[in-house]
């Protein structure tokens, strides 16, 4: 078997143990922390520590120059407004799994294994409000689709589709 394809076991493999243990967490309790990023659909449920990048230079700075990201991890891009946005890979040294959604917190597309470093332009749509960065293959691997959803404090709560509670 080439190591192409025991990689690619190996990262199924670990996305099925980590949707397994994490279903439980992300369907418990509806309290939300900026931290934390619960997704849910058919497929389970799943939940991401992760940095918030709400304002132009974090945006602007997202993943570079990152050598690695712990499995469970990831980045939430947050616009004020639902707005067309197109991502790139430059200066982004390892693949990741890019989560498009709407103001609702819907995912409303999911672009697999975006090559590092490349500069080609990655189209979310014209309605997204939210990315979520996550690693590469784990979208697939965990079964995270449109219409999956994700509830975090930043989506906006009045139209949220799985919103916060409080505590």
């Amino acid at each position: 078997m080439g190591s192409w394809t025991a990689r690619r076991r190996l990262s199924a493999v670990l996305a099925a143990t980590l949707a397994f243990c994490l279903a439980g967490a992300a369907a418990a309790g509806g309290a939300c922390r900026d931290t934390v990023a619960d997704l849910r659909g058919d497929w389970g449920a799943a939940r991401f520590a992760v940095e918030v990048a709400d304002d132009a230079a974090e945006r602007s700075q997202g993943l570079m120059n990152r050598a690695e990201m712990g499995q469970s991890h990831g980045m939430l891009f947050v616009y004020d407004r639902p707005q067309a946005v197109s991502f790139w890979m430059r200066n982004t040294l390892i693949p990741l799994d890019m989560i498009f959604m709407d103001g609702t917190g819907t995912v409303t597309r999911v672009h697999e294994n975006a090559v590092p470093l490349d500069e080609t332009p990655i189209a979310g749509g014209d309605n997204v409000q939210l990315v979520l960065e996550i690693n590469g293959g784990l979208a697939r691997g965990l079964g995270i689709v449109p219409g999956s959803q994700m509830r975090h404090p930043q989506v906006p709560q009045d139209s949220a589709v799985w919103p916060c509670t409080t505590p």
